[in-house]
Parts: C-alpha cells; structure tokens; sequence
C-alpha cells in the first residue's frame, strides 16, 4: 500500500522471515540508504515496514529490492 502526497509517498510492506530483533537494524539501514527515503520504521511483532520516500526517486520495487539485499522477502501491503 502506497499512499502519495506530491513525491512524498508512505509505503507498506509486509516481510517473511524474521527471526530476530535485529533484522530489524538490518533492513533499516539497507533501506536507508536508497535515494530519496527520508524515515523506516520496521515492526519487527507484526513484520510490517513502514517507509516514506520520494516516489520520484525511488519506488516500491526499490524497497523490496533492498529488503531482498538486507535477506528477506517483503511485498507491498494490501491493506
């Protein structure tokens, strides 16, 4: 789930694999360092991750690449 606001875009994705607290600090920091991603915010109870970014600059298929990098599976949520 994407929501817009001019580029500015919060994205939803839900990931498969966690197993601990600190995939959390992994897929952060991949993230992170995207171009045009201002905030994460990874949940690790619920898998979800919470993403705000120029959606000029960097689209979903570049989150889920770089969680795909950090290891794990995501999709964008549908709900």
């Amino acid at each position: 789930m994407s929501i817009q606001a001019e580029n500015n875009t919060h994205t939803i994705l839900r990931a498969e694999g966690f197993a601990c607290p600190s995939c959390v600090a992994k897929i952060e920091k991949q993230l992170g360092r995207l171009d045009g991603v201002d905030a994460v915010k990874v949940h690790f109870a619920s898998s979800r991750i919470e993403v705000d970014h120029d959606g000029q600059k960097t689209s979903v298929d570049d989150l889920v690449a770089a969680v795909a990098k950090a290891g794990y599976k995501s999709k964008p949520s549908t709900f």
